[in-house]
């Protein structure tokens, strides 16, 4: 979508959308002046709008010979996320209803500042994505005809200002396309292949195959890997926009691009939905062309291990056991639990390649906390009271919110194993906390640890506040605000 920022509402806007603080209808007469004014009151009284975040009233009025389609939406009390629901309501609306263009008129606002418009221009933005791909019979009135927005302020041009958000938002879509293809479009060299296009933002890109993880002794990713026709890869993005030397921030990614189950099978009804099981790479690949495409001041490193998990022939069993990258053994009581048996080997070599201070993973990693948390939240575990102050405070201020779980070594006791060092799962209850534990086995001692389990937010099934149905981009804003509050000078 096209977004642009101006001083004057155009003469040939036809399609006007004017923003309202909650309770700010008293003013628009005075603002707008002529019928628009009262026909407008007119049309909130008959919605009951009232100026609530997201809220939407409408009406149409004859000027001069021109039909003008006329649009409140509501800003609430005209916070960040209240103007960013509010870009996103418009679009929401206006998205396939046959309107090329629409135009904000931002006077209504009063005293806006350029964070509000700035806010609105991204909820625009993001709530603009859609995946129509496989989608060749769309009926005229499905199709997207929403291409342009344009806000109309005293304050101008701002478009400056937005190209942060902008790039942020461009991350986020990135994510989306990755979760919401299907498997046989995303596997682990395709998804390699989607994210080559970083380089031409500066990112650093590396790829290891299956010969060099065999060569590393990555035997819990592998045997994740080994029941599929589609090879394993190990992408490495890196981000060089800090100062030389300063040792870089790792953000992990589970990439499972489809999850069976493996042995340990999923049941058939759902199962197409384990699609976006590589949420997690996803949202590292989108972070990484969020940081670059904004130039982020940091040294950042995205991880993203990507297998897919298949019931072949040569698929692990139950009860198998394999030896990880740090040499510790694991007892493989369920090939469904795949995705700690990815995370592990990834953060051993991050460890041993890059030497970080602060690692953080993302997965899809649980049913059990999606049961926990619902879609609200993403559980957050961590090894580091400051770390996950500063994650809950990023995912607060982006819209990506995190819940912190503990972890104790009364949990750590459930997976110990009579035959191995470890076993891959422990009991039914405390399932989410389990595993953390499992993945915090490999991390060093002095090394600052977060994992994110995103189960229950990379994908939705209803609209969101700045999100249509299915892939969410959830964990790219997270991401580039924890970099910027704690990374960048």
């Amino acid at each position: 979508m096209d977004i642009r920022f101006t001083a004057q509402l155009g003469a040939s806007a036809d399609t006007i959308a004017y923003p309202v603080k909650k309770g700010g209808l008293g003013s628009l007469a005075a603002v707008l002046g002529g019928v628009r004014g009262p026909l407008l009151a007119g049309a909130a009284a008959q919605a009951r709008f009232d100026g609530a975040a997201g809220g939407v009233a409408e009406t149409t009025a004859v000027e001069d010979g021109r039909v003008l389609r006329l649009l409140l939406v509501g800003i609430g009390e005209g916070s960040v996320a209240d103007a960013e629901r509010a870009g996103a309501s418009i679009v929401a609306r206006l998205q396939t209803s046959g309107v090329v263009s629409v135009a904000v008129d931002a006077r209504t606002i009063e005293g806006a500042t350029e964070a509000q418009l700035v806010a609105l221009a991204t909820g625009a933005r993001l709530r603009s994505w859609r995946h129509d791909a496989y989608r060749t019979r769309l009926a005229e009135a499905q199709k997207i005809s929403l291409t342009a927005l344009t806000i109309a302020s005293p304050l101008g041009d701002i478009g400056a200002a937005f190209a942060r958000d902008r790039a942020v938002a461009a991350g986020v879509a990135l994510t989306q396309d990755l979760v919401a293809e299907p498997g046989n479009v995303i596997y682990p060299e395709s998804f390699v292949e989607r994210c080559r296009h970083l380089t031409a933002l500066g990112v650093e890109i590396d790829v290891l195959d299956e010969k060099a993880m065999q060569a590393l002794g990555m035997g819990a990713l592998l045997g994740v890997a080994q029941g599929s026709v589609r090879p394993p890869r190990l992408l490495v993005m890196r981000w060089n926009g800090g100062k030389s030397g300063d040792k870089p921030v790792v953000f992990i990614g589970k990439g499972v691009t489809f999850d069976t189950g493996g042995i340990s099978l999923k049941p058939g009804p759902g199962m197409e939905m384990m699609k976006w099981d590589m949420g997690g790479a996803g949202a590292v690949a989108g972070a990484m062309k969020a940081l670059a495409g904004r130039g982020a001041k940091a040294n950042v490193v995205g991880i993203c291990g990507l297998v897919e998990n298949m019931p072949d022939g040569n698929a692990q069993r139950p009860g198998d056991i394999v030896t990880s990258m740090s040499g510790q053994t694991i007892e493989v009581l369920n090939t469904d639990a795949e995705g700690r048996l990815v995370l592990c080997d990834c953060i051993t070599w991050a460890q041993d390649s890059f030497d970080p201070e602060v690692i953080v993973d993302l997965a899809t990693l649980t049913g059990a906390m999606v049961i926990a948390l619902g879609h609200e939240y993403a559980g957050m575990f961590a090894n580091d009271d400051d770390l996950a102050a500063a994650l809950t405070k990023a995912g607060q201020a982006s819209g990506n919110p995190v819940w912190r779980f503990p972890l104790s070594p009364a949990y750590d006791k459930l997976i110990d194993s009579p035959i191995a060092d470890m076993k891959n799962i422990g009991p039914r209850e405390a399932g989410s906390i389990t595993a953390a534990q499992f993945l915090k086995r490999f991390v060093k001692d002095g090394v600052k640890w977060a994992h994110l389990d995103i189960a229950g937010m990379a994908w939705a099934d209803k609209d969101g506040p700045v999100w249509g149905k299915g892939a969410t981009g959830y964990g790219v804003r997270l991401i580039d605000r924890f970099v910027a509050d704690n990374f960048e000078g």
